[in-house]
């Protein structure tokens, strides 16, 4: 493993800990360079309660691009959706380990404006 995703692995289970302690619901991202997924969990991450990503046919047909900001806000949306469809509204935001800036800051403000509070 490169030293790169070493720090980013690292990095994501120091915020996990945090969060665990918290015992909230968390918002999970991860972003490849063509897709971005988010997936709502229980606080120690056994069960995943709502998620959403690129992949999704009904997103993937609303977007040209799937790796930029545009669809990041789509995604934060609708996972913000199916997450007060399931009935949680205050949950911490896990962005496992990349920087906040970019595609993860969209999801996050577009989930935000969405209705959920973290």
């Amino acid at each position: 493993m490169n030293l790169k995703k070493a720090g980013r692995i690292r990095r994501a289970a120091r915020t996990r800990r945090i969060i665990r302690d918290l015992k909230t619901p968390r918002l999970c991202i991860y972003r490849t360079p063509r897709h971005i997924y988010a997936q709502l969990t229980t606080a120690d991450g056994a069960s995943v309660l709502a998620s959403a990503s690129t992949v999704d046919k009904d997103v993937r047909a609303a977007l040209k691009v799937t790796g930029n900001i545009d669809a990041a806000k789509v995604v934060g949306g609708l996972i913000a959706k199916k997450g007060i469809d399931a009935g949680l509204k205050q949950i911490a935001f896990d962005r496992s380990g990349f920087k906040y800036h970019g595609r993860v800051k969209a999801l996050a403000d577009a989930a935000r404006e969405a209705g959920l509070e973290f």
